[in-house]
């Protein structure tokens, strides 16, 4: 087994991208590297992926961000050694994909 989580599934929410939805901003699953959309996302994937695999805590995903969350303890948690990339592209807008955020945006955060 590797010192370092698993690398970021992609650059954005996969499961966003397959629906046609869009994110606030992104989370990556430290035991997977699953990048998922946060709480104050529409859909909350980062949040479901932890439910559904019991993989507890992310990371954000978002360019100089470098916080652990606990999802079970819901309390920050330790940092633990990552493989890059340590965030989204810097180009990359948030809220993304820019194409599909709708104008009203702000009214549909959590």
């Amino acid at each position: 087994m590797s010192e370092f989580a698993p690398p970021p599934s992609g650059t954005g929410c996969g499961d966003c991208d397959e629906g046609g939805g869009w994110w606030f901003h992104l989370r990556r699953c430290v035991d997977c590297g699953n990048v998922g959309c946060c709480d104050a996302s529409p859909a909350q994937h980062a949040r479901r992926h932890s439910e559904q695999t019991g993989h507890r805590v992310a990371t954000s995903f978002e360019p100089g961000e470098h916080w652990f969350w606990d999802y079970v303890a819901e309390a920050s948690a330790a940092s633990a050694p990552l493989s890059p990339p340590f965030s989204r592209p810097d180009d990359q807008p948030a809220p993304g994909p820019a194409e599909r955020v709708p104008s009203n945006w702000r009214e549909l955060l959590h």
